[in-house]
């Protein structure tokens, strides 16, 4: 079974919090029930362009048909309009369209904050805290590195605080459609990409090798995930220093046989073990309450 979180790995994450060495990652689960799902997408894409596969759910590979079909920026563009529309219809006078794990984390004294998801949603809740978020992508792309202005420049000399912490999409923002990691392609030229370290700002950088790494809101079976994590694998293997949490779904079912979730177990040991990653079994909204009971607790 790969390593869970006892007791000393909450006290553990705890104090890396407290001292502002936690980043967390913020993938699809997080906003899950503010924005459909990728699957969902995918699967009324692939109806209304005839997908002609098998793996219909896929978005990567529909939005790939997509881009082969059309062009490269149609998925992208219909993906916006999809978020958009959805978080149009969640919003609320005086109340920024976030969830319990964007509030808890925006409770959180950390100056970084990271994620894969093209929503807002994380900025929103940290500025209801009154905080100053930065806003920075990652320049995978031509595009990307000629259109926009990254916060870490010699000019501004910014540095991110508690009070003025970043948010670092590293897959790309609605508000740029040319930034988002989408198709299949997009993934394979973002990991070719993210392989030159000097890519990322050295602050960033920094995040990812001198502190504890907290994944919530995704699958080991995401290929979202699977490319997020090896593109991080470089940096995480200089920090073996230091534990991480991810936080992921149980991938087997009570009724597998027990032969089948012990070759799981064991796939998934040796999947987090070598880079010292602890799991939280359970949903995003579960890891959530707990933190912020423990939390709570430990702060008094």
């Amino acid at each position: 079974m790969p390593t869970i979180l006892e007791d000393k790995d909450w006290d553990n994450l705890l104090c890396r919090i407290k001292a502002g060495k936690c980043t967390p990652f913020l993938g699809a689960g997080a906003s899950y029930g503010l924005l459909p799902l990728g699957k969902d997408i995918a699967q009324k894409w692939a109806k209304d362009h005839d997908y002609p596969l098998e793996d219909s759910g896929n978005l990567a590979r529909v939005a790939q048909f997509l881009a082969v079909e059309i062009d490269q920026m149609n998925p992208k563009e219909k993906i916006v309009e999809e978020f958009k529309g959805a978080i149009k219809n969640v919003e609320s006078p005086g109340s920024p369209p976030v969830n319990e794990i964007h509030k808890l984390m925006s409770d959180l004294p950390l100056p970084v904050y990271m994620t894969t998801n093209y929503d807002n949603f994380i900025e929103q809740a940290l500025k209801s805290r009154n905080r100053n978020p930065k806003l920075e992508l990652c320049k995978w792309n031509e595009y990307v590195k000629q259109n926009f202005q990254s916060v870490f420049t010699a000019a501004t000399g910014f540095s991110p605080d508690v009070a003025n912490p970043v948010v670092f999409h590293l897959h790309g923002h609605i508000d740029m459609a040319e930034s988002l990691v989408l198709t299949e392609d997009d993934y394979l030229d973002f990991l070719m990409s993210i392989s030159d370290q000097d890519l990322l700002p050295a602050r960033i950088r920094e995040a990812f090798t001198g502190t504890s790494l907290l994944f919530i809101g995704y699958q080991i079976s995401d290929w979202n995930f699977r490319v997020l994590f090896r593109s991080l694998v470089s940096y995480m293997k200089k920090s073996l220093q230091r534990s991480h949490v991810s936080v992921q779904i149980t991938p087997v079912k009570e009724t597998d046989s027990e032969n089948h979730k012990k070759k799981a177990q064991d796939y998934l040991d040796h999947y987090f073990g070598e880079l010292r990653i602890r799991v939280y079994w359970g949903t995003a909204d579960q890891f959530a309450a707990e933190l912020k009971s423990r939390w709570e607790a430990f702060k008094k």
